[in-house]
Order: structure tokens, then sequence, then C-alpha cells
């Protein structure tokens, strides 16, 4: 008989956490199941490996981690909840992703920029954290007998412009780069033109440039190698969507009083591609990594518990923004010394290339925001909105000539853009790892690191990034960084 893998819970004795600063009694009719815990994992953990029906085009009958979400933030979790286990090969960890060509997948629709200048220590840290790994990548991701992984890395750094009206803002930033050890440095136009001789300074009253750890790479090959590792390691994988939870329920009550209903998820339901099929999967926990649709896979958890009348008070606020990305030729354009340059318009382009190619584009203003049905690209867009703004600051650019382009979707934080990691508010054993607005792929090795930490040691460890939980969209204190792209 197949034995369910019980909700990953605090020991006897301990207090259970829901989030910082709001902590209540266990419930008693729960000290039972908790203290026997332990063991019965255990006992899951040897019969797993003893399964004679695991098929490695079907998920297995129980895992302790099932991440939805095979992207590079999920395989970045899978890898590092592998690489942190104590022991080793006692945990099974199961990647589930619909789409295993990646066609529409958000990371290998990404420019691929990685970038040290942001606003929020925790941003920066991410990010700084992200850079050393992928200057150490076959360290971490390197398999015995397989190529070396080249990510095509190019250091050339990041160029914010910015106006007289947001010049103070641009130097506090730096400031706050620089105090977490980031290579920043702060042009004046005279400056910029001279190091730039392309660009045009019109408007522009102050520049930060970043001299290290900035620039962009391949992000097939950063998922590829995460993926690749990640199964070396014994991580399980399978094309199919989570489509819905058996949940368990309990009441408890707050330190204030109030009486509260929470949950968490026993079997994820996989739905298998082109197919009535699905899998029942038992688990301990389950990692959201879906993405841009990150808030349907939530909304499913919160279903299943509006069946059982379990009060909904948490939506999370992540859903999919369709961004364009456009590739053009001109080839009296800026030459190796072009950087990833963000205008004072929102415009950004970097060079792609040694022979005069580019690519870029520009994020709609909220009323244009585009239709998210499909991945079409709107090529007015570019030629009313982008094309003068970046003919503007590079007058090369006027002759320009379009080659190409294509759309991808950011998993938009609508609250505050910023990411969301961190357990569920009611659902205990739902662990986000989301909403990174357009930077989550440049902090996927961070964010991945920090949600296993928190999974295996109940806390992060290397970046504390308890800011981003989800916490604060009850409290409606949001997390602002001022440097979105």
């Amino acid at each position: 008989m197949m034995r369910t893998c019980r909700a990953l819970l605090p020991r006897p004795g301990r207090r259970l956490r829901s989030g910082p600063g709001r902590l209540w009694d266990l419930p008693g009719d729960l000290q039972k199941t908790v203290s026997n815990f332990q063991n019965q994992l255990k006992e899951n953990v040897t019969n797993l490996f003893k399964n004679p029906f695991f098929d490695e085009k079907r998920p297995p009958m129980q895992a302790e981690v099932v991440i939805a979400g095979g992207g590079v933030m999920g395989w970045s979790v899978a890898y590092w909840l592998k690489a942190l286990e104590p022991r080793k090969n006692t945990l099974r960890v199961l990647v589930v992703e619909r789409d295993t060509t990646y066609s529409r997948a958000s990371t290998v629709l990404s420019v691929g920029g990685i970038r040290q200048q942001f606003s929020l220590p925790e941003n920066i840290q991410m990010s700084r954290y992200s850079a050393y790994f992928l200057r150490t990548i076959n360290e971490h991701l390197g398999v015995a007998g397989e190529p070396a992984i080249d990510i095509q890395f190019n250091p050339s750094g990041y160029l914010f412009l910015a106006t007289e009206e947001r010049a103070a803002m641009l130097e506090e930033n730096v400031s706050i780069q620089r105090a977490e050890g980031s290579e920043v440095i702060l042009l004046s136009p005279t400056q910029l033109k001279k190091k730039f001789p392309w660009l045009n300074t019109d408007g522009v009253a102050l520049a930060s440039y970043g001299l290290e750890d900035e620039g962009w790479f391949d992000p097939w090959s950063l998922l590829t190698a995460f993926r690749r590792k990640a199964i070396s390691m014994g991580v399980h994988h399978c094309c199919g969507e989570v489509t819905s939870f058996t949940m368990a329920f309990y009441d408890t009550v707050t330190p204030t009083g109030e009486e509260r209903t929470v949950s968490h998820i026993k079997y994820a339901r996989i739905q298998m591609p082109d197919s009535l099929e699905y899998c029942q999967v038992a688990c301990a926990i389950v990692v959201n990594a879906a993405g841009a649709w990150s808030r349907k896979l939530t909304e499913i958890a919160e279903v299943e518990s509006s069946v059982s009348k379990t009060k909904q008070i948490f939506k999370l606020p992540v859903e999919p923004k369709k961004r364009y990305v456009y590739v053009w030729h001109s080839p009296d354009g800026p030459g190796l010394n072009c950087p990833m340059l963000i205008d004072t318009t929102g415009a950004y382009f970097r060079r792609e290339g040694l022979g005069g190619n580019y690519v870029g584009g520009m994020s709609p203003a909220e009323d244009e925001e585009p239709d998210i049905q499909d991945l079409e690209v709107d090529h007015e867009f570019f030629q009313e909105k982008v094309w003068p703004k970046l003919a503007h600051r590079v007058p090369a650019f006027e002759s320009l000539k379009v080659k190409g382009s294509w759309a991808g979707y950011y998993d938009y934080n609508t609250f505050d853009q910023n990411a969301v990691l961190g357990l569920h508010p009611t659902v205990l054993n739902m662990v986000f790892v989301t909403g990174f607005s357009g930077h989550g792929l440049q902090q996927s090795p961070a964010a991945g690191r920090a949600v296993a930490e928190l999974i295996l040691n109940k806390k992060f460890e290397t970046i504390n990034l308890s800011r981003f939980s989800a916490d604060r969209f009850l409290s409606g204190e949001p997390v602002l960084e001022r440097n979105i792209v």
C-alpha cells in the first residue's frame, strides 16, 4: 500500500510559524501526528527507492519535495536541495514541467542580463552571489564526463542614465550598492561622452556604470546546466502540470485570539500531457516555481481550501505580463564597449555578438499592457514607442534595420515588483519562489539556494531574504525596489 508523506511540521514542543511575527501554538490534536513525523519520513524514503513501478516518463508515487515549474528557478531549487541535503541520496525531489520544449518559457526568452545595480540590499546580495556562482559554475554544475559549461558571459556592465529629477536617487542607489561591495561608478555627462562617444547625453544629468559582475549571458546554457546537474544527482522529473491538490485542515488560534484554519498539501495531482491520465504524488513540500503562472497554482490550493469552508485570506499578486524584445542591425552602432544601456525613458538595449547587431525594448505603460493570450509581437510598438527613444540616445540607430523579435512573460508582482520567497501564509507546506518581475534569471542561483535552505534548515542562511515573505501582502507593507527595468 502506498504510504503518504506527511507535511513537514515542527517537532513537538516547538511553535508553529506562519511567517515573521505571527506565531501560535501547535493545535493539540496535531501533537501525536508531529511526534511520528521523523520516523514516518525515514520509512517513506526507504520505500521510495524500492518502488518497482517507477518510470522516468511518469512521476514517482511519492516525493518529499514536488517542484511545480521546471524553468531555471525550479531546477535551481532542485539542484540546491540535493547539494545541501544533510545525508546524500535520502531526499526524493520531483520537478514537474508542462512545456519541456521550453518554447514559451520565460527563462529562455529572457535577454540574459545580470546586474548589481539595485536599490534593495537583498537584491544586490542575491545578484552578487549569483555572479560568484556564474564565475565558478563548473565547480558547482560540472558533470563528470560531460563538456565544460560555457554560459557565454559578456562582462560589459550596465549603464543607467538619469535625468536631473532622478539624479539624487541614482546617487543614493550607488551608495547602497557600494556599501554591499559592488563596483559601480558615477559619470557626469562630460565623462559619459568621453567614455561612450556614440552616446547623445541630451537630458542626462548623471549616470551609473557597473565595472564588474555585470553584463549578460546565455539563459539556455544556465537552464540546461542546472537541469543536467540536478538529474545527475538523482532529481526526478516529468512532463505534466500540477492541476489539483488533496488537502488536510487544522483549526488553530493566533496569539490575538483569532480563530484560523490552516492546511497542508498531502497529494499533488499531475495531469500528463495530451492525455486524460493523471498521477497522484504523495508529498511533504510543494515548491511553487511556476513563474508567470504561479498565482494559478496558488488558487488551486485556495479552491481546495474553500471546499472545507476555509476563509480565503490570501491572494498571490503575481500575474503574467508580456514583454517584447527586438533585434536590429546597425553597422555604425556602438562597438565592443557597448554596455547594457538603460535610458532615462525606460528603453534599453545591448550589443548582440560582434556584427553590429543589438537587442532591446522597453516596458509599455500600464494602460498599454498587451494581451497575454499569445506571444505575438507588436511591431508597431517598436516603430512608435521604442525606436524614437533609441534613435535620440544613439544617433547611429536612426538608420537601424529590424531583423527579428520575440516575446516572453514576466512573473510580475503587481504589489511591489519584488520576489516572493518563503512559506504560504496558510498552506503550511507550500513554498514560494516567484514574482521576480524580470530579474529572476540573474538571481536564480541565489534564490534557489535560499529556498533549499528554508526547506532543509527552516531558515535562510546564506542571505536573509525574510523581507520577501508573502506576509507583506497581508500586512500591506510593500518592499520597494527603485531600479526596475
